[in-house]
Formats: structure tokens, sequence, C-alpha cells
């Protein structure tokens, strides 16, 4: 059996045994044998912009402040000229508060609209492609011989996916090392907390690439391009929409990503081809996600 990853290679890594990520609960199998399972808990998080409520989001509940902060860059909300001077996560009422030293212009609008989950995002939605226009992303490698060893490393790290399913991973890389790995129910909160950490950090997003275990969709190439991350990498497929704006935008685009194959649809004057794929070992069935059969 491979041997696995230590979490200490990261930066952040997923702490599965974490106390109220997951709860143990007891069920029926095929055969009608009582079998203890761990299932991956799901709560509210209400995020405001200074006064405004923004968004309520269903998550895992690690890394509040991150997937607050994330959130609001990711939508537009918060912008490069933006100076953050707080972010409180109240843990009782389940809600994070992000200030700034000015109010942005989105506090105004969103008083107008109906302040749900679904209008929240929707009324940024349009922004968020606006915003691309400007979008320069920058010029840099990546080789194959990384794509492998991150595959390699990041499906053998010890994570909530592993213990107890039912979630998407996005881990966020520099050439061939894997440096902070963040887990939640949709793969949206994960690139956020993402976002939000290198927000708090000040990390540069020109030499980094973004690995995801979801769907390659719309959505989560404009989140990578506007962090201004120039490569985003999947185990799973595409949508006709995400290729077409990573294509528009220049982000380079590789799917499928499974033991010895990808396919890259977007971006490939990146890529450069230096390891042979008939060297990349078999993936242990133990640590394959679902979509490693799809």
């Amino acid at each position: 059996m491979a041997k696995l990853t230590s979490p200490s290679a990261y930066l952040i890594a997923p702490d599965p045994n974490k106390s109220g990520l997951t709860r143990g609960l007891q069920g029926r199998d095929q055969y009608g044998d009582l079998q203890d399972i761990s299932v991956v808990e799901e709560r509210p998080l209400t995020i405001f912009l200074n006064r405004q409520e923004i968004v309520t989001a269903m998550t895992i509940g690690d890394h509040p402040e991150y997937l607050a902060l994330g959130f609001l860059r990711n939508q537009g909300m918060l912008t490069d000229t933006d100076e953050v001077t707080a972010v409180t996560f109240d843990e009782e009422l389940d809600t994070v508060v992000v200030r700034t030293a000015v109010e942005t212009s989105h506090e105004e609008k969103l008083q107008k609209k109906t302040r749900t989950s679904g209008c929240a995002v929707g009324t940024v939605f349009g922004d968020m492609m606006d915003g691309l226009e400007g979008v320069t992303l920058p010029s840099a490698e990546v080789r194959t011989s990384w794509l492998y060893a991150l595959a390699h490393e990041i499906n053998r790290t010890p994570s909530l996916y592993l213990e107890a399913g039912a979630i998407h991973g996005t881990v966020l890389c520099q050439q061939n090392r894997p440096l902070v790995y963040m887990e939640d129910v949709g793969r949206h909160n994960a690139v956020d907390k993402i976002a939000g950490w290198m927000l708090s950090q000040s990390v540069s997003a020109e030499d980094k690439v973004l690995y995801t275990t979801g769907r390659l969709t719309s959505e989560m190439v404009i989140k990578t391009a506007m962090m201004g991350i120039p490569v985003l990498v999947s185990r799973s497929g595409f949508t006709a929409w995400g290729v077409e704006i990573a294509r528009e935008i220049g982000l380079t685009l590789i799917g499928r990503m499974r033991g010895q194959r990808f396919m890259c649809l977007s971006g490939e004057e990146r890529l450069i081809r230096d390891f042979d794929p008939s060297a990349v070992q078999s993936e242990d069935k133990k640590h394959r996600r679902k979509s490693a059969d799809r």
C-alpha cells in the first residue's frame, strides 16, 4: 500500500480528526447489518460586509474567516484598493463580519435586494464577468512532472473525504509542492477559503497552480482567474462554458487527471511535457475518488 502523505508537508492540511467536522451515525447496509459510519457535518455561516448581510453559506465550519474573505474577494466585493481592518467570527451566532476602512459600493446595492444566498450570488455574477475583462494571467510554465507529483501527494493525504466522503477538496500548489489543502461540502467554498488565506497572507498568485477534485465549471474558472492563478487542474471533467471562458482569458485548464491520463483544453502553451506518462504509478484503489471511475 502506498505511503500516506504527512500533513506536515502542507502549510495548512485537512484535519479529519478535528472535533465537530464529522458525526458518527449508525445505519444498516445492503444485508441489513448494523454499521457505524462517519458523515460530514454541515452548518450555516452568515457573512457580513461591514453592516450589510451578504450571504448565508452552508459549510463544514472550519476556517470561517478565510471563507468570508475569499468569498467577498472572488465575488469582486473586495478589491485590491479596499483596506480590510478586521475579520470577526462569532461562533455562537455563526457569523463572520469583514470590516473595511471605507464602505464599498456593494452595501447600498445589496440593501435593495432580497438577502438570500442565491440572490446575493446572482447580484454580483455579472460584475464578476465584467471584472474578467481586465484580467491578464501570467505566462508561468507548468511541467507535467509537477502535475504527476502533485496528484500523487494530494491523493494520499489524510482528508475528510477519505474519512467520510461527501466533500470536495482544493489545493493551492507551487511547482511540485502542495501548500494549502482546504475541503468543504461545496467546491466553491474550498476555493474561497484558499483565496481568503492568500489575501490575509499577501501570497502572490503568478507562480501557483490550483488543484481541485470537483468539476471545472464556469464558476471555478472565474474564481481561479479572479485570484490571478494561471493554471487550474482537476481530477474531474469540464463544462463547455468553463472551457470557453478559460480560452477567452488564457487560463490553462487541465482535467480528468487520473493516473497517467489528463486532458488539457485551454492554455496548452504553458504546458511542458517533461515526464513519461508510462512511468506514473497506478492509483491505489483506497485513495481513488468517485470521479476516477467516471
